[in-house]
């Protein structure tokens, strides 16, 4: 299904984000004020995040939300055509 490919885009983007600055699961969780275990889920693409919650996770990233839908959008693309 095209949504849960999409999902699975997006937690690899942010996985990626996270990696890059050097936080774990459990402090990406702290400075968006969600649960480490809701930080797992989302970045296996297990979970259908709201606007609200891709806002916290992108402030707490240092990243724009559109920033994290606009490398999702791209990753999406070329997956999809595979």
């Amino acid at each position: 299904m095209q949504s849960e490919l999409f999902l699975k885009c997006l937690g690899l983007i942010i996985l990626q984000k996270r990696s890059i600055a050097g936080i774990s699961q459990e402090k990406l969780g702290e400075l968006a004020s969600l649960h480490r275990t809701y930080i797992s889920d989302v970045e296996r693409g297990s979970k259908n995040l709201t606007i609200n919650t891709l806002i916290k996770i992108s402030n707490a990233l240092n990243v724009s939300p559109s920033e994290l839908l606009s490398l999702t959008e791209r990753k999406y693309s070329n997956e999809s055509r595979s």
